[in-house]
């Protein structure tokens, strides 16, 4: 773009305050949060609390680490997000404490008589998505049931290899165990789509969440192994990773298969538009996790235990974008370009007018050319506060030696130190990034014991905080509107 056009993504089309918070974070009785009442209460307060957008991460079901990055789908949504008491009074059955899985099998056979169109509506989404990704997440799931949770290359050959009369017989075995697997897909959706809507009602946009790279235990790479970079019986050649780096000798092995970009290229890249079609269909905009990786990314052996004797291999580049917009009309969305970016990654980002990210929490270290200091952000952005893979700013601050707790303060030309995480927050809104996007525990000024993930860690708590409304401090509501109202970020 040249300075002076208008954006032609509708993420930019007006300054923005946005939230960042995962459903499975929302308050509630059960285990993680729901798309019940607490969803709807959660957007009302964003709305009168001045913001505009919703971020929130991947809906994929999370595999044992609960992280939704690592999935085992890049279509299905995560079932425990249900919400029990609307199931049971959308199918007209009584709650009483039953179990979800209970009330998805009575609901099931109530199809018929649930009223408005909900068989209806069901048989609409079989026929939609069933050839796209359904039909094959359900066989993945009743498949990984019968071989007791191992995957899929470890299958036997027949199904490892979707053999039509292995998965001939698996449809006629378990049919019912399908069924369940797609209806509770259908609820699911069925129930975000409400939440969604109520959304548009308050004029807030949903911005969504989408790793580059899928697992390699996943019904994606097992229905379109011709797709990734895999040998005969379904290892990976290569796996995706990055390089060496300050922060770590040995690079990253992240183990997902890498993509056979010319076989995609040749299909007019169908299994991405797909994708993307679908997951444009569940929310407003797409936050793209790793963009770099459209122009190169790091391609590791899989025989190696690290990333050190990886190599860079092209990425589509701007074919990809050019089809896809080609097929799906002006793109909403914003790129993940944190870490060493080259030129060349910020020239495909800016020709297709994508914003990039700029972390506050990194702007304070090296000179005044550093890309996330206020001072260096332009119009085309996303500033945050902070990550899920940050600490919340107020845990960052105080682990801050005095010395550079001084400099945050004086380059923020703020109040005093026991004002965080205000002097960020304020920082984020004043800059000229279009959007500026504060964690929920930002919001709630609370510290590292709400830190969402810790990236390179497993367990520790990761992925499981939950707020709860008794932490929202007097009068943030209102003070968090007034910003939003004074740096422009309020329509």
């Amino acid at each position: 773009m040249e300075a002076g056009e208008e954006h032609c993504n509708p993420l930019m089309q007006r300054r923005r305050a946005g939230i960042l918070l995962h459903p499975v974070s929302l308050p509630g009785p059960g285990p993680v949060g729901t798309l019940g009442q607490e969803a709807f209460r959660f957007l009302d307060w964003a709305r009168d609390a001045g913001f505009s957008l919703w971020q929130i991460l991947p809906l994929h079901p999370p595999q044992e680490d609960g992280s939704p990055y690592a999935s085992i789908s890049a279509f299905a949504g995560d079932v425990r997000l249900i919400d029990p008491q609307r199931l049971a009074e959308r199918a007209g059955l009584d709650a009483d404490d039953e179990p979800v899985g209970t009330l998805l099998e009575q609901a099931r056979e109530r199809l018929e008589q649930a009223g408005e169109g909900w068989a209806q509506a069901y048989q609409a989404f079989l026929d939609a998505q069933g050839p796209v990704w359904l039909d094959d997440f359900a066989r993945f799931v009743v498949i990984c049931g019968r071989e007791d949770g191992r995957p899929w290359w470890e299958w036997p050959a027949p199904l490892r290899d979707r053999d039509p009369a292995a998965l001939a017989a698996v449809e006629a075995e378990a049919g019912q165990a399908l069924e369940a697997v797609r209806f509770a897909q259908f609820v699911l959706f069925d129930q975000w789509q409400d939440v969604r809507e109520h959304a548009r009602k308050q004029d807030i946009l949903i911005l969504g969440d989408m790793p580059i790279f899928v697992a390699h235990d996943s019904a994606e790479v097992w229905a379109h192994r011709d797709l990734f970079d895999l040998d005969a019986t379904g290892h990976p050649q290569t796996v995706a990773g990055v390089p060496p780096d300050y922060f770590s000798e040995t690079g990253q092995r992240w183990g997902n298969p890498h993509y056979r970009w010319d076989r995609l290229a040749e299909r007019g890249y169908d299994w991405w538009v797909e994708r993307m079609r679908w997951t444009l269909e569940t929310v407003d905009a797409v936050r793209i996790d790793h963009f770099r990786g459209f122009e190169a990314s790091w391609a590791v052996p899989a025989s190696e235990p690290d990333a050190t004797q990886g190599h860079w291999v092209p990425g589509p580049g701007a074919d990809f974008f050019e089809q896809l917009q080609a097929r799906l009309g002006a793109l909403p969305l914003l790129a993940e370009d944190l870490g060493v970016i080259t030129p060349e990654v910020t020239e495909l980002r800016l020709r297709f007018d994508l914003p990039g990210m700029r972390i506050l929490q990194f702007a304070f270290e090296g000179g005044e050319d550093n890309p996330y200091l206020p001072a260096n952000h332009d119009e085309l952005s996303a500033v945050y506060t902070g990550t899920h893979d940050n600490d919340t700013t107020l845990g960052w601050f105080r682990s801050l030696e005095p010395a550079m707790q001084e400099h945050v303060i004086g380059t923020l030309d703020e109040g005093p130190a026991e004002e965080m995480p205000w002097p960020l927050i304020r920082a984020a809104c004043r800059s000229p990034a279009q959007l500026a996007i504060l964690p929920m525990q930002d919001a709630l000024h609370l510290g590292s014991e709400a830190r969402m993930n810790t990236p390179g860690t497993v367990g520790n708590g990761n992925w499981s905080w939950r707020f709860g409304w008794n932490q929202l401090p007097d009068g943030q509501t209102e003070a968090l509107r007034a910003l939003a109202q004074e740096t422009g970020r309020l329509d």
